[in-house]
């Protein structure tokens, strides 16, 4: 099965700055992939570049087949897009916003946009300008919704917004997955959310794709181990599986990917031994990979 997306070896700069360095990266038809990166990680940059708005210095980029850039129509038909930014037409109200949307996508479900209207709570007569952020997120999220797109991107959709509309938010995106089976991109801070509703993570560092696996599989190849040390050390241990490492004297708090008979050899090495150890979680993984100080020596 040919990937819905699929970014093969892209680079784009900004003038001096790498924003993106040799990414590749493909998404299979039907699969929730959670994008992390701590700000200005180059998540956005790649987006945009799925969106055919920016096109790659070298690499290639290509959305159900198709190039993005030379045929957006064809691609942007099928995609559905909400970001943190608020880029809905704040001059017309939330039925003239439908009917607009309508004449775009021969695929939209009045009925669905109805339904989720009420299930977001919103008066279809309110202008977007006096809705408040949370609202306008809802409307946001109805829109990219109810042309019951093949592919949904979501750049940071719940950002800055309160617990109770990113709940609304998160909840609508869990049922299109489950009812639907679309296929969804899904580019977050929150790592609770990341974790609730992806079922493969990418991590994102100074525009390179540190990795992308199966989220069950990243829990179960990372253990986080209290390390203690035979003597004092003025900075954290390095040995071989350590990706980070925090703390300080004898005692060290360390995300360590491998087995734990890998684990128990490769401490012994560095003449110390495992206190206690257990399974890493998202946070922790993330943190390690964000902030690296382990290593092998």
């Amino acid at each position: 099965m040919n990937p819905i997306v699929d970014i093969q070896n892209i680079t784009r700069s900004f003038g001096a700055k790498t924003a993106l360095s040799n990414v590749t990266l493909q998404q299979e038809k039907g699969t929730v992939l959670g994008l992390v990166g701590e700000n200005g990680s180059g998540k956005t940059t790649l987006i945009k570049h799925i969106l055919g708005l920016f096109k790659p210095d070298q690499g290639t980029v290509r959305v159900f087949g198709m190039d993005p850039v030379a045929d957006p129509v064809s691609v942007l038909s099928q995609i559905g897009y909400l970001s943190e930014e608020d880029i809905l037409p704040t001059w017309m109200r939330v039925d003239q916003l439908q009917r607009y949307m309508q004449g775009f996508y021969p695929t939209w479900d009045q009925a669905y946009a109805d339904q989720l209207v009420k299930e977001f709570g919103l008066d279809r007569y309110s202008k977007l300008q006096g809705l408040s952020k949370g609202q306008r997120a809802r409307v946001g999220l109805m829109a990219a919704l109810a042309y019951r797109p093949e592919l949904l991107l979501l750049d940071e959709p719940s950002s800055g917004l309160d617990p109770i509309v990113r709940r609304d938010i998160l909840g609508a995106i869990v049922r299109t997955i489950a009812d639907e089976g679309r296929t969804v991109l899904f580019s977050s801070h929150l790592l609770g959310e990341v974790d609730r509703v992806a079922d493969r993570i990418a991590m994102i560092k100074n525009g390179e794709i540190i990795f992308c696996e199966n989220l069950d599989d990243l829990k179960e190849t990372h253990l986080a181990l209290t390390v203690v040390c035979s003597q004092p050390r003025p900075v954290p241990p390095r040995f071989k599986g350590a990706v980070g490492a925090e703390g300080s004297g004898k005692e060290w708090s360390v995300v360590f990917k491998g087995t734990v008979a890998e684990a128990e050899t490769s401490v012994a090495e560095i003449d110390a031994s495992i206190a206690e150890q257990r399974w890493a979680n998202l946070d922790e993984i993330f943190v390690a990979y964000s902030r690296p100080t382990g290593g092998s020596d």
